[in-house]
């Protein structure tokens, strides 16, 4: 059977009521848990490298991995590269074959973001008519780390009037808005105790504004329940990219704490597989396998 496009699968996702997972990686070990759950629970899954991911694994190494997974299982398992912030470097990944390319210039004024981003996109599909190009409108962030504190100063979410505008005048794939939530987590996120919130019906609104393709950014940290209605008002890719790093780690401590003599890497890296193959199937069971009746009573 012929592996479907990204295109498709947001499609017959979307169709069905439900998203894509989206999961950073910067080593085998997390790209190997997000492959063998998705493959595991029969779900279609992005996996990404940020231009940062991208400097330590290389992008032919990223691209080849992700193929390799790709043809020997016959999975849909698609390579997006993530938050990239100049054309150069896209257009490296878009030629490495990647599947769809975040062309990020957020920080940027409106007019000069959709200026950039529309020319952007008409380079990247000169290179592949098929590639999925994703923009962003909105105070996202970047960094997938810690913080002691929430961002201050932050813009205001972004309208449906803007998303239209910019999606309008750009031609973009996929766009991705501020609705709530920012890349990284809080330390009192760590526990449980404290999460991210949605403005699930300025999602609703977007969706209706634009009609392509939404994606949450920043999606660690943020109540289940509330990514769920996320999907449900019109999200089609969830980034989950801190919780993987923060499981890793703990698997790690885990491991080394329970070995402290052990230097034989493949003892100690199944601790760390576990705990973000946790994580990846969390989210996943979430949005990806379970269809959402979409309704005017979803919850907010």
């Amino acid at each position: 059977m012929a592996i479907p496009s990204l295109r498709q699968s947001f499609q017959t996702m979307g169709e069905q009521h439900r998203a894509l997972g989206h999961f950073n990686f910067s080593d085998l070990v997390v790209l190997k848990a997000i492959a063998d759950t998705a493959r595991q629970l029969n779900v279609p899954v992005v996996a990404g490298v940020s231009e940062g991911e991208r400097e330590f694994v290389g992008v032919p190494q990223a691209a080849a991995l992700v193929k390799s997974y790709r043809e020997e299982f016959g999975q849909a398992i698609y390579l997006n590269a993530d938050h990239t912030h100049s054309l150069e470097k896209a257009i490296v990944a878009a030629r490495a074959g990647f599947d769809s390319i975040v062309f990020d210039l957020s920080k940027l004024p409106f007019e000069e973001n959709a200026k950039q981003t529309k020319q952007a996109v008409e380079v990247l599909k000169g290179i592949n008519p098929d590639i999925i190009v994703e923009a962003e409108v909105g105070y996202i962030g970047s960094s997938s780390t810690i913080h002691d504190a929430k961002p201050q100063n932050l813009d205001p979410l972004t309208t449906p009037e803007q998303a239209k505008q910019f999606v309008d005048e750009t031609k973009i794939d996929a766009f991705a808005p501020s609705v709530g939530t920012t890349h990284g987590m809080l330390k009192s996120m760590l526990t449980g105790n404290e999460h991210k919130h949605l403005d699930i019906n300025r999602i609703r609104e977007i969706k209706a504004a634009t009609g392509v393709f939404l994606t949450l950014h920043g999606g660690s940290g943020t109540a289940r329940n509330e990514l769920a209605a996320g999907v449900e008002a019109g999200l089609n890719l969830i980034h989950i990219n801190t919780e993987l790093r923060v499981a890793w780690r703990r698997g790690i401590e885990q491991a080394l704490a329970a070995k402290p003599d052990e230097v034989t890497p493949y003892h100690l890296l199944p601790e760390a597989y576990d705990n973000v193959a946790a994580v990846v199937r969390s989210l996943l069971e979430l949005v990806s396998v379970q269809a959402t009746p979409r309704s005017s009573t979803a919850a907010v």
